[in-house]
C-alpha cells in the first residue's frame, strides 16, 4: 500500500477529513511563508467564512484586496485609518496589515457577536480593533429588527473604507442611508472600496442558461435578479432568495444616483467574475472618492 493510499483510508475514516488536514496543513505552511507575513492570520477552516471557505481562495482574495489597497489607499497617507465593514471573521483584516504594521490603525465592524468576539481573540491588539454594530438585517442578524444605526466613527476621520459582500446585502434604502455614513466619516479625498452586484450591460450580456452548475442549475440562473426590491425600480433579488437581503444586485442607473446623492464619485472600477467573463474578484468592486474641500 503506497503513503497516497494510507492517506485516503486515514481520510476516510474521519467525519471532516478536510477539517483534520487543514488543522494540520496551517502550521506547516505558515512555517513556510518568507514575504506575505499576513497570511499567518488566515483562520482555520471552522472560522473561514463570507463565501470563501477553502485556504487557498482566502490568500487569493487576500491577495486581491491587499493589491487593491496598495493601488488606491490615499497617496499623501503614511498612516491610514481604516473602516471594514462587515469585517466577518476577518480577511480584510489580514489584508490590511500590512498598512497597520507601518503605523496606520484598522477598525473591524460586524452584527455579528460572535465574529467580533473571534476577531478580538484572534488578530493583534495593536493597530486593530473590532466592534459590534448592532443593527438589524434580515439575513445576518434577524433576532434584531431590522433598520440602520450610524457608525461610532466621528465625522472625517476615516481614510479608507472597504465593505466587501456587504452592499450586496442592503436593501434600497440601507444602501442610501450606508452610503452617506461613507460620506460622512472619509476624510477629504478618502476612499472606499465596496463590493456590488452590478447590473450593468455586461450583466444583460451573460451566456445562456446551458449545462451543469454546483448550485441551482447554471451560474446564470443562480445569479438572476429579476425580483423588484424598493420604489425606484433599480434594486432586484433572485427569486430563490428566503429574504431579499440575501443577494441584492443594482442597476448603473441606479447607482449612479445613489452616488450623485453622497457625494462620492466612482474612481475606478473592476469587474467581477460573477457575470461568467474574467474579472478582478467575485462581486463587481467600486472604488469611490470623497470630493476634496
Amino acid at each position: 500500500m503506497t503513503e497516497t493510499d494510507q492517506l485516503q483510508r486515514l481520510l476516510a475514516a474521519v467525519d471532516k477529513p478536510y477539517a483534520l488536514l487543514d488543522r494540520a496543513y496551517l502550521p506547516l505552511d505558515q512555517a513556510q511563508v518568507k514575504r506575505t507575513r499576513c497570511l499567518q492570520w488566515i483562520p482555520l477552516e471552522a472560522q473561514r467564512r463570507g463565501g470563501k471557505y477553502a485556504y487557498a481562495e482566502w490568500a487569493h482574495v487576500v491577495g486581491i484586496f491587499q493589491g487593491l489597497l496598495h493601488a488606491h489607499l490615499p497617496v499623501a497617507v503614511d498612516a491610514p485609518r481604516v473602516l471594514d465593514v462587515g469585517c466577518g471573521s476577518g480577511l480584510m483584516a489580514i489584508a490590511c496589515e500590512p498598512f497597520v504594521a507601518g503605523g496606520g490603525h484598522y477598525t473591524g465592524l460586524d452584527v455579528s457577536g460572535s465574529q467580533i468576539e473571534f476577531c478580538r481573540n484572534h488578530y493583534p491588539r495593536q493597530g486593530f480593533e473590532f466592534v459590534l454594530h448592532e443593527a438589524g438585517n434580515p439575513f445576518y442578524s434577524p433576532e434584531r429588527q431590522a433598520g440602520p444605526l450610524p457608525w461610532a466613527q466621528a465625522d472625517a476621520s476615516v481614510d479608507m473604507v472597504t465593505a466587501v459582500s456587504v452592499w450586496t446585502h442592503f436593501r434600497e434604502q440601507d444602501a442610501r442611508f450606508y452610503l452617506s455614513e461613507v460620506a460622512r466619516v472619509l476624510r477629504p479625498g478618502g476612499r472606499a472600496l465596496i463590493t456590488v452586484f452590478l447590473l450593468d450591460d455586461a450583466y444583460a450580456a451573460r451566456p445562456d442558461s446551458a449545462g451543469s452548475s454546483r448550485f441551482h442549475g447554471t451560474p446564470t440562473e443562480r445569479w438572476c435578479f429579476d425580483q423588484p426590491e424598493g420604489e425606484s425600480g433599480g434594486w432586484f433579488y433572485p427569486a430563490w432568495a428566503d429574504v431579499p437581503e440575501q443577494a441584492i444586485g443594482v442597476t448603473r442607473a441606479a447607482l449612479d444616483a445613489l452616488l450623485a446623492e453622497s457625494g462620492l464619485r466612482q474612481l475606478a472600477f473592476y469587474p467581477g467574475n460573477w457575470k461568467e467573463r474574467p474579472g478582478a474578484f467575485f462581486q463587481d468592486v467600486l472604488v469611490l472618492e470623497k470630493h476634496h474641500d
